[in-house]
This record gives C-alpha cells, structure tokens and sequence, in this order.
C-alpha cells in the first residue's frame, strides 16, 4: 500500500521544488531583463531590476552588427540535420542490440557512452585536420557529421532503452506474417517506439542546437550557427553585456519555445516504459 504524503511534506517538496526552479530559471531571466538596459545600466552597481530605461537598441545593433537569420538557418539545419542523420543510424543499430542480444551488447553498449567521456579537445586537431583536407572545414555537411558522430551514443543508448520495453513477440508475429526485416522496422518497431523516438529527437536536438566547442573550432563564416554569433559580441576591448545579453536572448528563444511547447512529449518519451 502507498504510504499517504501528509500535507506538511507536499508544502515542503512544493517549497523546494519552487526554489530551485527560481535558481535554474533567474539566469535566463536576468539574461532577457538585461538586454533591455543600456550598457551603462548593464554595469549598473547596484544592479537594476525594473527601475530602468528599458530600450530595444541592442537588438537592433545587433541585427545591424551580424545576420541573426543566417545563423539562426546554420543552427536549423546543423542540429535537425545531426539529429535525423543519427536517428536513421540508430534505428536498425539500437534493434540489433534490443532483439538479437549477445553476450558482448552490455559492453559494446557501454564502451560506446564512454566515448562521450573523452575530452572533445584531444581529438580536435586530428578532425580538424581531416575537415581541412577534404573540404569540410566551415561547412554546414561537416558540422551534421561531428554533431551526427558525437550524440550518436546517446541516440543508440536512448533507443535500446525504449525497444527494450517492446515485446518481442509481436515482431516475431510480424516476421511469421511474412515481414521483411525493413517492414518490420518500419512499419511494427518503429510506429511502436514513437514516445521514445520523439524524445530522442527533441532531446538531441537541443544537444546539437547548444554545441559550441565543435561549432566554433570548426567554423568561421559561413557554417557559423548561433553558438558563434553569440561568441562574436566576446572582444579583446571587453564584454558588451547588454548587447551580448541581446544576442544570448536571440540564439536561446527559439530553443526555449520548441521546449515549452513540446515538454509534454518529452517527459512522455523519457518516462516511456518506467511504468508496466
């Protein structure tokens, strides 16, 4: 039987919760609330809330200062690009490990998640090297690759996870019926794992949306997403706050929407199978 959550303990997990919500979010807020301030205010000692000019320069002088739109298009295509190039890789990778499992899945599973321990700094000049010689260096190609080859491990892990929960018996079914291994991927495994498929998407999306290390050594004009615009307004006469806070608003808000608005299929996927 499940033991009855007094009052006193709901206000308490509610007053915890709240605040360290209020610490994750204040960041972003006061991200937002200074780039409506001048510079001036920006360095204001003490700071200032509300009792402030509040002012859409910065945005404009950033828009005047750099093509927003054209990164923000990189950062589209970079990350939904990575994100569905590593899906279609993983699919028929991640039923291979769930559906014929062998005594070495575990570790082949495991060595792949510790590749996303490895420094990303020991492997840049080698890559950076190879993308210089074949032409891949500040491309938008070059960029869905590394983002593609660095979250695959997540990809695969997340995907196992969710074919795990799927009964094999129904896509024995499947193949009895006369299923091709493509159909029974396609048409049985697939529509099945969507909660677990969305989330992976969504999730990885905003992995490859937040790269900067990779999209900065690897880019310079051309491929350059919104990690690099905001990294742009960081120059050697000092930090622009309130321009840079501009910029910082612009590169996270479409990512900060696509999250609003699809929280409920994200939870849904991540919490996919944890309830029998």
């Amino acid at each position: 039987m499940a033991r009855a959550v007094t009052p006193r303990r709901k206000a308490i997990n509610s007053a915890v919760a709240w605040t360290l919500a209020i610490l994750i979010f204040f960041p972003i807020f006061w991200t937002v609330l200074t780039s409506f301030k001048t510079e001036a205010q920006a360095i204001a000692d003490p700071p200032l809330f509300f009792n402030f000019d509040w002012t859409l320069e910065n945005y404009v002088t950033v828009q005047e200062r750099s093509n927003y739109f054209r990164h923000f298009w990189n950062s589209v295509v970079i990350s939904v690009g990575s994100t569905l190039l590593g899906v279609i890789i993983a699919v028929p990778a991640a039923w291979a490990m769930a559906f014929v499992p062998g005594k070495q899945t575990k570790n082949v599973l495991m060595w792949m998640l510790s590749t996303k321990m490895l420094p990303p700094v020991g492997v840049l000049v080698p890559i950076y090297l190879i993308f210089r010689n074949v032409g891949l260096l500040d491309t938008r190609t070059g960029l869905v690759i590394v983002l593609t080859l660095i979250n695959l491990p997540i990809i695969v892990w997340m995907l196992y996870t969710y074919f795990r929960e799927i009964p094999g018996e129904i896509l024995e079914a499947a193949r009895m019926d006369g299923a091709t291994l493509r159909s029974e991927i396609l048409y049985v495994l697939t529509p099945m794992a969507v909660p677990g498929i969305a989330s992976t998407v969504l999730l990885n999306i905003i992995l490859a949306w937040n790269e900067a290390f990779w999209t900065l050594n690897l880019t310079a004009a051309n491929a350059a997403p919104l990690t690099a615009f905001i990294a742009s307004y960081s120059s050697p006469e000092g930090l622009f706050y309130a321009k840079l806070s501009a910029a910082s608003t612009m590169a996270i808000a479409p990512i900060l929407i696509m999250g609003w608005f699809s929280q409920k299929q994200l939870v849904r996927g991540l919490t996919f199978g944890a309830v029998k």
